[in-house]
């Protein structure tokens, strides 16, 4: 399981980022909180590949 803190500003984005990562095989499950900032995912791929993902769609991640 992942955390990442993701610049989100409105529900558009926060579905934007989980629609991309349940495209991809091996995610059980996406969390995003619009509130926190922050997308939770349980997943067995390596964390680089979520990164990546998250990043397509254009979000900014803010590495911890």
């Amino acid at each position: 399981q992942y955390t990442f803190s993701v610049v989100m500003s409105c529900s558009g984005c926060s579905n934007a980022v989980t629609k991309a990562l349940n495209k991809l095989e091996g995610v059980t499950n996406v969390e995003a909180n619009l509130e926190k900032q922050e997308v939770v995912v349980e997943t067995e791929l390596p964390r680089e590949q979520i990164l990546a993902t998250i990043q397509k769609t254009g979000k900014v991640v803010k590495d911890e």
